[in-house]
């Protein structure tokens, strides 16, 4: 577990309702919208070589929430029984990237998703995709939990 304060932080993700928001956007008219995480971010998430300390690894994503404190934990197994609420279309669309993570679960890997929680919900921020894989394994996921601290 550890504690990380983002300061400098973009808003674009609102931990009160843990919607994603297109950057530049002001309060009133702000469209949900889910950016694109760089490309080293996905592939530690995709094959679940999460480096240490958390905060720096999530550091990109970290960026997009507002300024405050956070706990990181993880990655940790879902316990069977939390429920996680989709911010995306559930379940994913593309049936090709929830077989390729399928492959991997069977082959030993753990992909890891990012998730999250608040005092009201358990919100998959990242790995859709991952869970419905998991799901279709009867395999419970990992999970990177990011909590809002105060």
């Amino acid at each position: 577990m550890e504690q990380v304060k983002v300061d400098g932080g973009t808003g674009v993700i609102d931990t009160n309702s843990a919607n994603w928001f297109s950057a530049g956007k002001s309060a009133s008219n702000r469209v949900p919208t889910q950016p694109e995480l760089p490309q080293s971010l996905r592939i530690a998430l995709a094959t679940g070589q999460i480096r240490r300390p958390l905060g720096d690894t999530l550091r990109p994503l970290l960026e997009l929430f507002a300024d405050g404190e956070y706990q990181v934990t993880g990655p940790e197994r879902l316990a069977e029984d939390r429920y996680l609420t989709p911010s995306a279309d559930w379940p994913p669309a593309d049936v090709s990237r929830i077989g390729y993570y399928r492959t991997a679960i069977k082959s030993g890997h753990r992909p890891v998703a990012v998730v999250l929680e608040t005092t009201d919900a358990a919100v998959i921020l990242d790995g859709h995709h991952k869970i419905a894989a998991y799901r279709e394994e009867e395999i419970l996921p990992h999970l990177l939990i990011i909590s809002p601290l105060g």
